[in-house]
């Protein structure tokens, strides 16, 4: 087994550079979810009717609102609390649960823009198939309630697994008195209850990867025919796949870091007691969600263009303050 040298204390720099990068990305992410979360919420605000892709990102970014104060909340506790030579802490193992169940949440509101990309833009030959593309189109708000019903249900049993079995090592630490053992116990009892709420994603990454799948083939069809038509490249629903896709794919390699990542700090954090390598964990999986964001804001048309008013209105701005100044430079003659 790699073995690798405990980092059970690190240096004030180390610490300080640590949470300047984490109220940075802390900063970033509130940045560009809360952006997309008030774009669309001032629509409704002004009665206007939110699309079912607006709606699903609506939704996805207040997630990740909570999932960037969660990972905020992880590193203050890192840095400052919990000492690597000690078992976890139940405020500690509590914030990591709650930000797998919100990651959970956050992969269910993915494959349900996945699954909307897919009705919308794949076009199906097959009656079952083409049946189902109309049903996610017209129902994607049901569809959303019933992936955050799913979620929800998962929540509580996980939260019930986890302070079931945390009430039980408390209850076995309490009455034993090999502190060998009963840190055994702990760490037992949080990788069993991880495990467990891991399982709940495997549905919704399934889902996610199935409509992925489609669109991959769907686009290939399309290029072919185009090919064969020999049509030019500025075909709409050309560019809707390859949208489309960049933003889904994307979230595949992000996901994907994010769940290796959060995989490599269960044995960093609990084995090799290594919290420089818990800090380099953590950096990654706040980065993540701030990235998807970005790419999501680029490949929106409705997003770019509030980025666009908002830039316009700040170059209009600084004109008018810089010709207000040179205004004031300007020697009075009369």
């Amino acid at each position: 087994m790699l073995a690798l040298t405990p980092v059970i204390t690190v240096s004030y720099e180390v610490k300080s550079a640590f949470m300047f990068l984490s109220v940075l990305e802390l900063a970033v992410g509130i940045l560009t979810n809360a952006f997309i979360f008030l774009v669309n919420f001032w629509d409704v605000v002004r009665r206007q009717p939110l699309s079912n892709c607006d709606l699903i990102l609506l939704s996805l970014s207040l997630t990740r609102l909570f999932l960037h104060g969660l990972l905020f909340l992880d590193a203050i506790q890192l840095t400052y609390f919990q000492r690597m030579k000690d078992p976890l802490s139940l405020s500690y193992q509590t914030i990591i649960m709650l930000w797998m169940i919100t990651n959970q949440a956050g992969l269910w509101l993915t494959t349900c823009l996945s699954l909307f990309y897919c009705s919308k833009i794949v076009r199906f030959s097959h009656t079952l198939l083409l049946c189902l593309a109309n049903w996610v189109s017209r129902k994607a708000p049901q569809m959303l309630l019933g992936a955050m019903l799913f979620s929800s249900a998962c929540t509580l049993l996980c939260l019930g697994d986890f302070f079931s079995r945390s009430g039980f090592a408390f209850t076995t630490v309490l009455l034993m008195n090999n502190t060998e053992f009963n840190s055994q116990i702990v760490k037992l009892n949080f990788y069993y209850s991880s495990i467990f709420c891991t399982l709940g994603s495997i549905p919704p990454f399934m889902f996610f990867l199935v409509s992925s799948g489609v669109l991959i083939i769907s686009l290939g069809r399309h290029m072919r025919t185009m090919k064969a038509n020999t049509k030019d490249s500025g075909d709409p629903s050309l560019e809707a796949h390859i949208k489309a896709l960049i933003s889904l794919i994307s979230f595949l390699c992000l996901y994907v870091v994010s769940f290796c990542v959060a995989l490599i700090s269960v044995p960093l954090t609990m084995v090799w007691h290594n919290k420089i390598g818990v800090m380099i964990c953590v950096g990654i999986l706040a980065a993540c969600p701030s990235i998807h964001a970005a790419i999501l804001i680029s490949g929106n048309a409705k997003l770019r263009r509030a980025v666009e008013t908002i830039l316009l209105w700040v170059q209009s701005s600084l004109k008018v303050r810089a010709g207000h100044r040179a205004d004031l430079r300007t020697p009075d003659l009369c």
